[in-house]
């Protein structure tokens, strides 16, 4: 295949349906974006968010579930956007499937990784916002930030790992960034 014929081709769900067992991509917008093996940090801030949510839904025994990667999105219910962020909260049960979530969950929290700092803070902010999520949080650990978007409200939020963040789809979710550890 010559290298204008492989710049024009555009990738499937299948093509991700394809990858060797262990091998992990999200397809955008016909482009296969491969995920690297996620850090220490990463991991332990994925375990720390998904338990703090999910003790919060179970003791308001709220309707929501809570997923961490990897977990399925077909964001526009279709199979033209996959993506696996590294939370995602479901509170429309109509969306689960066996595959995953099809549509937009409400929130979905990506931690920022040296491989995916621009996808998180341009394209997935882009893709999230136009698909209908709720609420999208980044978690940058290099910088110590949390960057909170309310896309309801199409408002913004900055924040610091020593402060406690409110989560917009709940009235009184707080995480306090400065219990979680890094270490």
């Amino acid at each position: 295949m010559s290298a204008l014929a492989k710049q024009l081709e555009s990738f499937t769900i299948e093509d991700v349906f394809r990858l060797p067992d262990g091998q992990r991509a999200e397809l955008i917008d016909g482009e296969l974006y491969m995920m690297a093996a996620p850090s220490l940090v990463h991991q332990r801030i994925i375990m720390e968010l998904s338990f703090r949510i999910r003790a919060y839904i179970g003791r308001k025994k709220g309707a929501c579930e809570v997923f961490p990667s990897p977990f399925a999105v077909f964001l526009n219910a279709d199979h033209e956007i996959y993506v696996e962020p590294d939370i995602c909260v479901v509170c429309d049960k109509s969306k689960l499937t066996d595959e995953g979530c099809k549509g937009a969950p409400d929130w979905m929290i990506e931690i920022v990784s040296p491989a995916s700092r621009s996808m998180d803070y341009n394209k997935k902010l882009f893709k999230y916002r136009t698909a209908g999520v709720r609420e999208y949080w980044i978690v940058d650990p290099m910088n110590l930030r949390v960057t909170v978007y309310h896309f309801e409200k199409d408002t913004f939020e900055e924040y610091s790992f020593i402060d406690k963040v409110k989560a917009g789809i709940y009235d009184d979710l707080e995480i306090d960034f400065s219990q979680i550890s890094l270490e």
